[in-house]
Order: structure tokens, then C-alpha cells, then sequence
């Protein structure tokens, strides 16, 4: 699996957190999530995956939190792996994003999640606007 981001720290132990993400097209636009803290950043939407949860109900739920919106069509697009300090949880991860393609089917409402809300973004300049490598890697290979 490819790996992107922050080399990993010798001697520093990790915790393996999978996570499901959305590339949300509607139109030319992608949906993207800015949030606020730690670090202000746009991001794909998503998160991670509960014990006992699967990776579609989690990309639902996350989806729906960081964004408002409801989602469809959902077809997996591949996987990334990536070691970094999660300081909202203060937690060292070895994230395992899996990357989904999706439609936004309908709004219902402002994001539920505290410091996120939704950005339209033109498709051809998502990759450049994203703060995560992996994120960018899947976006430049789609549109740029």
C-alpha cells in the first residue's frame, strides 16, 4: 500500500486507525470539508471507522457530519497509508484512509461536527487545495 506524508518515527509506537473518505462530484465541483481546528485545513470528507462499524455506514456518517449532506453511488477508488500525530486525540496514528468516489445526493443541513463546514470546490483545483498528500495524490490523479 502506498504510503504519504510525515516518515515514520523511529521508536514511536503507533495506532492503526482506518478511516473512509469521500471524492464528492456533483457537476465540476468536488465537496470538500474545511476544518478548523487543530491545523486549519480543507479535506476530503471523512473519518474514521467505529469498532463494529463497516467503512460504507462510517464514510455515511462522516460524510454527513463534516458536510450535511447525504450521499450515493459509492464506488471504492483505492487506499493510502500515513503515519502522523493526531493532536485532537493525542494520539500517534498509522492511518489506513480508504478513498471512496460518491454523489452528493442531498443537503440537509449545516455540518453536525464542530469546526467543519462545506466547500464547493472546482474539481481541476481540489488536489491543490487539500492538506493531506494522499488526498492530493487521489484528487491530481482524477482531475489534474
Amino acid at each position: 500500500m502506498r504510503r504519504y506524508g510525515e516518515p515514520v518515527q523511529n521508536g514511536q509506537r503507533y495506532r492503526r486507525r482506518p478511516g473512509a473518505y469521500a471524492i464528492l462530484l456533483r457537476g465540476s465541483d468536488v465537496l470538500l470539508t474545511h476544518q478548523a481546528e487543530p491545523v486549519p485545513e480543507l479535506q476530503l470528507p471523512g473519518g474514521g471507522i467505529d469498532p463494529g462499524e463497516s467503512p460504507i455506514a462510517a464514510l455515511h456518517r462522516e460524510v454527513f457530519e463534516e458536510t450535511g449532506w447525504r450521499i450515493g453511488q459509492i464506488r471504492r477508488l483505492g487506499a493510502y497509508r500515513r503515519y502522523t500525530f493526531m493532536p485532537e486525540y493525542d494520539l500517534w496514528a498509522e492511518k489506513l484512509c480508504t478513498i471512496y468516489m460518491a454523489r452528493p445526493i442531498r443537503r440537509h443541513g449545516a455540518p453536525s461536527e464542530p469546526g467543519h463546514r462545506a466547500v464547493w470546490a472546482p474539481a481541476e483545483l481540489a488536489s491543490g487545495l487539500v492538506g493531506s498528500p494522499g488526498d492530493r495524490a487521489f484528487l491530481a490523479k482524477l482531475f489534474d
